[in-house]
């Protein structure tokens, strides 16, 4: 079969190796689409502080039980799947606790262990999440990044009647927005930096959309959600601005969710976090329950996974899509590899 290997930043090879033979509590999936995330592009650029080379890419995925382990149950030929890419210990405090998304001893495919990027792959039965029938293999590879907006959701709390602000609008911040509203938030105020992404939260059902390179947070707030402000601030962007806008325009004693991965030391504002007793929390990745509710949330049509992918490319041309991304980065929000073909 055939299989890609990124040997050092930027060079991507492919190289014909065995299909993997399952083990008893393993299935063999034919894989049919990985989508390429912001992560897999710090690899391409070799900015990923947590990833060495070689090593192939892959965690969003999606594909069709081809085998089935001895010792599996739940599982049957054809059977359309996508998978959680985390590799745990078992061991550690969080496992233990039902925390394993903060494992210890993390690896996730695709960074510290090999990804799903081949024609064919063996996971372990308990890391495949069933899809529907009639989900597309397209919207089966964006369940895992709609995983992500789930939990971050959770962890602010039941949403239920809740105003919230989304600060930034690539792929996570989207899906986060759409995962509040679908999940029973009231109102939500997403703020971006116009262009194709702001239309696009338009499109996926944003309340209320602003430009933060022309409009005010604040004034925003004011107008949208009136002196009571919002509940929930989710900083999906990841920079000083971002977080800062945050700390300054919460309402004293509410939330700030910090979704994105901050590519550097932050400064950040204390004296304000702790004058008006902010509460900041963070997210990280997701469990299983969120990966079964992103499910629930695509098949019941509450949350469009479809506006959000911008172009698809061929197997072979997994470099060319790399080079999409970089040429394309303000309009581009979801690039899907088709691994058949």
């Amino acid at each position: 079969m055939l299989q890609q290997v990124m040997l050092s930043p930027g060079e991507i090879v492919f190289r014909e190796v065995e299909k993997p033979v399952i083990k008893a509590n393993e299935l063999l999936i034919r894989v049919m689409k990985i989508g390429i995330c912001g992560s897999d592009v710090h690899v391409y650029h070799g900015t990923h502080p947590f990833t060495s080379y070689p090593v192939t890419q892959g965690h969003e995925v999606s594909g069709e039980v081809v085998e089935v382990g001895a010792e599996t149950s739940g599982f049957h030929i054809g059977q359309k799947v996508t998978i959680q890419p985390q590799i745990t210990c078992g061991r550690c405090y969080l496992c233990r606790h039902g925390r394993y998304n903060l494992c210890e001893n993390l690896k996730v495919m695709g960074f510290q262990t090999t990804g799903v990027a081949s024609q064919y792959f063996a996971v372990p039965a308990r890391l495949a999440v069933p899809l529907p029938d009639e989900m597309s293999f397209d919207c089966g590879a964006m369940i895992e990044p709609l995983a992500v907006a789930v939990h971050a959701v959770r962890k602010a709390g039941d949403p239920t009647g809740k105003n919230m602000v989304v600060i930034g609008l690539g792929p996570i911040g989207n899906l986060v927005f759409q995962a509040a509203k679908a999940l029973g938030a009231n109102r939500v105020l997403a703020v971006g930096r116009g262009g194709v992404r702001g239309e696009l939260a338009k499109k996926c059902g944003a309340d209320v959309v602003i430009d933060s390179r022309t409009e005010d947070l604040e004034a925003a707030i004011l107008d949208t959600f009136g002196p009571d402000k919002a509940d929930v601030i989710f900083d999906c962007a990841g920079n000083d601005a971002s977080i800062g806008d945050a700390i300054r325009c919460a309402r004293k004693g509410s939330q700030i969710l910090l979704v994105a991965v901050f590519g550097k030391l932050a400064n950040v504002d204390l004296a304000v976090l702790n004058d008006h007793e902010l509460e900041l929390n963070t997210s990280m990745m997701y469990r299983e329950e969120d990966y079964k509710t992103a499910v629930e949330l695509v098949a019941s049509g509450k949350v469009s996974l479809e506006p959000l992918m911008s172009k698809f490319f061929p197997f072979r041309e997994y470099s060319a899509a790399y080079k999409y991304i970089d040429s394309h980065r303000s309009e581009t929000m979801k690039v899907i590899i088709n691994v058949q073909e």
